[in-house]
């Protein structure tokens, strides 16, 4: 997977950062190939601990870029001054020369004249001095001073050039400051509106946290790596048990209990040998030390081939987020909604639903009506929410754990009925994972049926 430096943190701040970010890589000339830490926004960003940093770092970077602005235009306007003063004194030099030229040619003229009167010396000031000799000097004189004058001319036109771009720098910078000045007001508003909204913080990772999270999860080549994230509470510990084929009391299995019991990653290569699979067990998002807008980051979910977002009662923000993010890295997804048959008998019984074994005809009578209702409003559920994210529909599975542990370790199914996506699952992420193993490799020799 080629990383890309461009991701969201827990939605995406779209508010008037997006006219932010042109108008300053605009202005600073950056590049494409910069480093992440080397864009002042980024940073920025990056370094933003909540909410609250992020409001004021977004509206201190914008503020200081409309300062650099309106100090750039101050610094072309004193430029453009500083030009009109030289030209004016280019003009009284060029005239001053001119007048000076004016002068040694008459009294050129004046000396031809009295050469052609006498040749012989006569006497001039109390000496005597002969009039070719003089006759020289001052056409001497008037090659100097036409000389002067040329080159003052000449340095009058470029400066009247700098006077011209000047004046153009003057309007462009002006047209910049006010632009600066626009986009920072538009910035902080849109980064107040968005933290009203629950939106929080672009934050970018580096190619060295990129590198030390794929470390850190032991990332090996030739393997397909399935992170399985999600709110705390969702049921990630079973489902991960769930798809390998191993019971909550097999010596690897992933710890479960009612509450969120995962603190840290878990890993755990799949069991099947001919599926080189290894699934993580990722720390809920939604706990006081998992941050929602944090979440995608802090867990390194960028660097896995595959993340599963799996909910339970709800759709959230924070299922969106990874959604979003994964979009972005390019990293296939699934949707899962656990709990399948939990939810279908929450819909039964204000039916009539009764545990009791001699009302098992009852139960079978309320099951398909219960699954059809429950299939519809989740799927109904997550199209309403990706649309309002923007995002394309997908599929979502909706399982029940048990039944997915049931069919991956190939015991006889005694409700077959009961089934909803948990083959379609299976089914799904082997061809899936074998299809973008396969793409990986597209030049090796190595994938085959």
């Amino acid at each position: 997977m080629d990383p890309i430096l461009v991701i969201s943190g827990v939605g995406l701040v779209v508010c008037g950062l997006a006219r932010l970010a042109q108008h300053v890589w605009k202005l600073r000339g950056y590049d494409s190939t910069h480093h992440v830490r080397d864009n002042p926004r980024l940073r920025t960003l990056a370094e933003s601990k909540n909410g609250e940093d992020y409001v004021r770092g977004i509206t201190r970077l914008t503020l200081q870029h409309a300062y650099e602005a309106a100090r750039v235009a101050e610094e072309a306007k004193r430029q453009l001054k500083q030009a009109k003063d030289d030209r004016k004194r280019a003009r009284c030099r060029e005239s001053r020369l001119s007048g000076e030229v004016w002068r040694a040619k008459r009294r050129h003229q004046t000396i031809q004249a009295e050469c052609g009167a006498s040749q012989v010396g006569v006497l001039w000031h109390g000496r005597t001095e002969s009039r070719p000799r003089r006759l020289d000097e001052a056409q001497r004189k008037i090659d100097r001073l036409q000389e002067e004058l040329r080159e003052a001319r000449q340095n009058s036109k470029e400066i009247v050039k700098r006077v011209k771009a000047a004046e153009a720098m003057v309007d462009k910078t002006a047209r910049e400051a006010a632009e600066s000045e626009r986009a920072a007001k538009e910035a902080q508003e849109g980064a107040k509106e968005c933290l009203k909204k629950g939106l929080q913080p672009v934050v970018i990772p580096t190619a060295d946290e990129i590198a030390a999270a794929k470390a850190r999860v032991q990332y090996e080549r030739g393997r397909f790596h399935f992170a399985v994230a999600g709110v705390a509470g969702s049921g990630k510990s079973s489902f991960v048990n769930a798809i390998r084929g191993v019971g909550s009391q097999h010596q690897d299995a992933a710890k479960i209990g009612v509450v969120e019991t995962t603190v840290k990653t878990g890993r755990y290569p799949d069991p099947n040998p001919d599926l080189p699979f290894v699934w993580y067990d990722i720390p809920g998002a939604g706990t006081l030390s998992q941050p929602d807008w944090l979440y995608f980051n802090t867990q390194g979910l960028f660097v896995f081939d595959c993340v599963v977002v799996l909910f339970d009662t709800r759709f959230t923000q924070t299922d969106i987020a990874i959604l979003t993010n994964c979009r972005r890295f390019q990293i296939p997804t699934y949707i899962v909604r656990s709990k399948a048959d939990i939810h279908i008998h929450n819909i039964m019984c204000p039916d009539g639903y009764d545990s009791d074994p001699d009302n098992a005809t009852v139960r079978e009578s309320l099951f398909p009506g219960a699954r059809g209702r429950f299939i519809a409003a989740t799927r109904e559920n997550v199209k309403e929410n990706l649309t309002k994210a923007d995002l394309p529909d997908q599929r979502v599975y909706m399982v029940s754990n048990r039944m997915l542990l049931s069919m991956v370790k190939g015991h006889p199914l005694r409700s077959p009925h009961k089934i909803i996506d948990e083959g379609k699952l299976i089914e799904d992420i082997v061809n899936d994972a074998y299809t973008h193993r396969c793409g990986a490799r597209a030049n090796d020799d190595n994938c085959s049926t």
